[in-house]
Protein backbone atom coordinates (compact mmCIF):
# COMPACT_ATOMS: atom_id res chain seq x y z
CA UNK A 1 0.00 0.00 0.00
CA UNK A 2 1.36 3.41 -0.97
CA UNK A 3 1.86 6.21 1.54
CA UNK A 4 -1.02 8.08 -0.09
CA UNK A 5 -3.33 5.07 0.21
CA UNK A 6 -2.35 4.57 3.84
CA UNK A 7 -3.12 8.22 4.60
CA UNK A 8 -6.53 7.96 2.93
CA UNK A 9 -7.31 4.79 4.88
CA UNK A 10 -6.35 6.51 8.12
CA UNK A 11 -8.59 9.48 7.28
CA UNK A 12 -11.46 7.12 6.49
CA UNK A 13 -11.15 5.42 9.86
CA UNK A 14 -10.71 8.66 11.81
CA UNK A 15 -13.60 10.54 10.20
CA UNK A 16 -16.07 7.65 10.10
CA UNK A 17 -15.49 6.83 13.78
CA UNK A 18 -15.78 10.52 14.69
CA UNK A 19 -19.07 10.69 12.80
CA UNK A 20 -20.30 7.68 14.77
CA UNK A 21 -19.18 9.23 18.08
CA UNK A 22 -21.05 12.45 17.35
CA UNK A 23 -24.15 10.55 16.24
CA UNK A 24 -24.17 8.59 19.49
CA UNK A 25 -23.70 11.75 21.55
CA UNK A 26 -26.55 13.45 19.67
CA UNK A 27 -28.81 10.44 20.27
CA UNK A 28 -27.80 10.41 23.94
CA UNK A 29 -28.73 14.05 24.57
CA UNK A 30 -32.01 13.60 22.69
CA UNK A 31 -32.83 10.67 24.98
CA UNK A 32 -31.81 12.66 28.07
CA UNK A 33 -34.10 15.55 27.13
CA UNK A 34 -37.06 13.15 27.03
CA UNK A 35 -36.45 11.78 30.55
CA UNK A 36 -36.91 13.18 34.07
CA UNK A 37 -33.71 15.02 35.07
CA UNK A 38 -32.11 12.45 37.38
CA UNK A 39 -33.05 9.50 35.17
CA UNK A 40 -31.57 11.35 32.20
CA UNK A 41 -28.39 11.99 34.16
CA UNK A 42 -28.07 8.29 35.01
CA UNK A 43 -28.44 7.38 31.34
CA UNK A 44 -25.89 10.07 30.41
CA UNK A 45 -23.38 8.61 32.85
CA UNK A 46 -23.88 5.03 31.67
CA UNK A 47 -23.58 5.93 27.98
CA UNK A 48 -20.46 8.05 28.49
CA UNK A 49 -18.81 5.26 30.50
CA UNK A 50 -19.46 2.86 27.63
CA UNK A 51 -18.15 5.25 24.98
CA UNK A 52 -15.01 6.06 26.96
CA UNK A 53 -14.34 2.36 27.51
CA UNK A 54 -15.16 1.01 24.03
CA UNK A 55 -15.27 3.65 21.29
CA UNK A 56 -12.30 4.31 18.95
CA UNK A 57 -12.76 8.08 19.52
CA UNK A 58 -12.49 7.81 23.31
CA UNK A 59 -10.24 10.58 24.65
CA UNK A 60 -8.56 8.05 26.95
CA UNK A 61 -5.09 6.75 26.20
CA UNK A 62 -4.60 3.00 25.78
CA UNK A 63 -3.31 2.85 29.36
CA UNK A 64 -6.27 4.92 30.53
CA UNK A 65 -8.72 2.52 28.90
CA UNK A 66 -7.04 -0.49 30.49
CA UNK A 67 -7.44 1.12 33.93
CA UNK A 68 -10.85 2.68 33.32
CA UNK A 69 -13.53 1.98 35.93
CA UNK A 70 -15.99 4.74 35.02
CA UNK A 71 -16.11 8.53 34.96
CA UNK A 72 -16.20 10.03 38.45
CA UNK A 73 -19.12 12.38 39.15
CA UNK A 74 -20.57 14.18 42.13
CA UNK A 75 -23.94 12.80 43.30
CA UNK A 76 -26.90 14.28 41.44
CA UNK A 77 -28.08 17.55 43.04
CA UNK A 78 -31.43 18.90 41.79
CA UNK A 79 -30.50 22.35 43.14
CA UNK A 80 -27.91 22.63 40.36
CA UNK A 81 -30.50 22.53 37.56
CA UNK A 82 -31.60 25.97 36.32
CA UNK A 83 -33.93 27.44 33.74
CA UNK A 84 -32.47 30.80 32.74
CA UNK A 85 -33.22 33.67 30.43
CA UNK A 86 -30.70 35.13 28.00
CA UNK A 87 -29.81 38.75 27.32
CA UNK A 88 -27.37 40.25 24.79
CA UNK A 89 -23.71 40.22 25.84
CA UNK A 90 -22.44 43.79 25.66
CA UNK A 91 -18.83 44.86 26.23
CA UNK A 92 -17.41 41.35 25.82
CA UNK A 93 -14.35 40.81 23.65
CA UNK A 94 -14.09 38.16 20.94
CA UNK A 95 -11.62 35.50 22.10
CA UNK A 96 -9.14 33.74 19.77
CA UNK A 97 -8.31 30.25 21.05
CA UNK A 98 -5.51 27.93 19.96
CA UNK A 99 -7.05 24.66 18.74
CA UNK A 100 -4.01 22.54 17.89
CA UNK A 101 -4.02 21.16 14.35
CA UNK A 102 -7.21 23.11 13.60
CA UNK A 103 -5.39 26.41 14.12
CA UNK A 104 -7.16 29.32 15.80
CA UNK A 105 -10.79 29.08 16.86
CA UNK A 106 -12.78 32.25 17.50
CA UNK A 107 -15.26 32.51 20.38
CA UNK A 108 -17.80 35.29 19.85
CA UNK A 109 -19.64 36.27 23.06
CA UNK A 110 -23.30 36.75 22.17
CA UNK A 111 -25.42 36.19 25.28
CA UNK A 112 -25.41 36.36 29.06
CA UNK A 113 -27.47 34.13 31.29
CA UNK A 114 -30.16 35.82 33.36
CA UNK A 115 -30.84 33.85 36.53
CA UNK A 116 -27.53 32.48 37.84
CA UNK A 117 -26.17 35.49 39.74
CA UNK A 118 -28.36 34.86 42.79
CA UNK A 119 -27.70 31.15 43.33
CA UNK A 120 -24.18 30.93 41.87
CA UNK A 121 -22.69 34.39 42.32
CA UNK A 122 -22.53 35.63 38.72
CA UNK A 123 -23.96 35.24 35.23
CA UNK A 124 -22.16 33.27 32.53
CA UNK A 125 -21.29 34.23 28.96
CA UNK A 126 -22.39 32.06 26.05
CA UNK A 127 -20.09 32.03 23.02
CA UNK A 128 -20.72 31.33 19.36
CA UNK A 129 -17.95 29.28 17.76
CA UNK A 130 -17.23 31.16 14.53
CA UNK A 131 -16.86 29.12 11.36
CA UNK A 132 -18.96 27.00 9.06
CA UNK A 133 -22.17 26.05 10.90
CA UNK A 134 -20.97 27.45 14.21
CA UNK A 135 -22.44 26.47 17.54
CA UNK A 136 -23.06 27.61 21.10
CA UNK A 137 -20.30 26.93 23.60
CA UNK A 138 -20.50 27.37 27.38
CA UNK A 139 -17.30 26.59 29.28
CA UNK A 140 -17.06 27.60 32.93
CA UNK A 141 -14.70 27.54 35.86
CA UNK A 142 -15.45 27.53 39.57
CA UNK A 143 -13.77 27.32 42.95
CA UNK A 144 -13.56 23.51 42.77
CA UNK A 145 -11.04 23.65 39.90
CA UNK A 146 -7.66 22.33 40.90
CA UNK A 147 -8.88 20.54 44.02
CA UNK A 148 -12.01 18.51 43.21
CA UNK A 149 -12.24 19.11 39.45
CA UNK A 150 -10.04 19.71 36.40
CA UNK A 151 -7.87 22.81 36.73
CA UNK A 152 -8.93 24.18 33.33
CA UNK A 153 -12.67 24.11 34.07
CA UNK A 154 -15.54 22.17 32.53
CA UNK A 155 -18.06 22.39 29.68
CA UNK A 156 -21.84 22.67 29.98
CA UNK A 157 -22.94 23.36 26.38
CA UNK A 158 -21.24 22.52 23.09
CA UNK A 159 -23.92 22.36 20.43
CA UNK A 160 -21.48 21.48 17.63
CA UNK A 161 -21.15 18.18 19.48
CA UNK A 162 -24.86 18.06 20.46
CA UNK A 163 -24.19 18.64 24.18
CA UNK A 164 -27.40 20.56 24.80
CA UNK A 165 -30.23 19.95 27.29
CA UNK A 166 -32.63 22.16 25.37
CA UNK A 167 -35.06 24.80 26.57
CA UNK A 168 -38.40 25.09 28.33
CA UNK A 169 -41.62 25.65 26.32
CA UNK A 170 -41.36 29.37 27.04
CA UNK A 171 -37.79 29.52 25.71
CA UNK A 172 -35.73 29.51 28.92
CA UNK A 173 -32.41 27.72 28.56
CA UNK A 174 -31.90 24.58 30.66
CA UNK A 175 -28.51 24.56 32.38
CA UNK A 176 -27.94 21.53 34.59
CA UNK A 177 -24.50 21.56 36.19
CA UNK A 178 -24.86 17.87 37.02
CA UNK A 179 -24.04 17.38 33.32
CA UNK A 180 -20.82 19.45 33.44
CA UNK A 181 -18.01 17.47 31.81
CA UNK A 182 -14.26 17.64 31.26
CA UNK A 183 -12.64 18.72 27.98
CA UNK A 184 -10.75 15.94 26.22
CA UNK A 185 -7.39 17.50 27.10
CA UNK A 186 -8.04 16.57 30.73
CA UNK A 187 -7.47 12.94 29.69
CA UNK A 188 -4.58 13.16 27.24
CA UNK A 189 -1.97 15.65 26.05
CA UNK A 190 -2.84 14.58 22.50
CA UNK A 191 -5.86 16.92 22.70
CA UNK A 192 -5.88 20.71 22.67
CA UNK A 193 -9.07 22.22 24.08
CA UNK A 194 -10.38 25.73 24.72
CA UNK A 195 -10.49 26.36 28.44
CA UNK A 196 -12.85 28.58 30.38
CA UNK A 197 -12.27 32.33 30.01
CA UNK A 198 -11.72 34.30 33.21
CA UNK A 199 -15.12 36.02 32.84
CA UNK A 200 -16.85 32.63 33.19
CA UNK A 201 -15.33 31.65 36.52
CA UNK A 202 -17.94 31.21 39.26
CA UNK A 203 -16.87 32.28 42.77
CA UNK A 204 -18.28 29.23 44.57
CA UNK A 205 -17.41 25.54 44.09
CA UNK A 206 -19.89 23.71 41.83
CA UNK A 207 -20.11 20.21 43.25
CA UNK A 208 -22.05 18.68 40.39
CA UNK A 209 -21.02 16.93 37.20
CA UNK A 210 -17.70 15.33 36.42
CA UNK A 211 -15.01 15.40 39.08
CA UNK A 212 -11.56 14.02 39.80
CA UNK A 213 -11.52 10.43 40.97
CA UNK A 214 -10.95 9.86 44.67
CA UNK A 215 -8.85 6.73 45.29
Amino acid sequence: MTARAMALAADFTRFSTLQDWRRQIADLYAAVRALPPQAGWQQWRAARDRLFREHPQSPLTAKGRAEFTGIACFPYDPALRFEVGLVPAFDRETIPVEAGKDGLMTLVPYALTDGLAGPLGRELTLYWIAGYGGGTFLPFGDASNGCDTFTGGRYLLDTIKSADLGATPDGRLILDFNFAYYPSCAYSEAWVCPLSPRENRLPAPIRGGERDRID
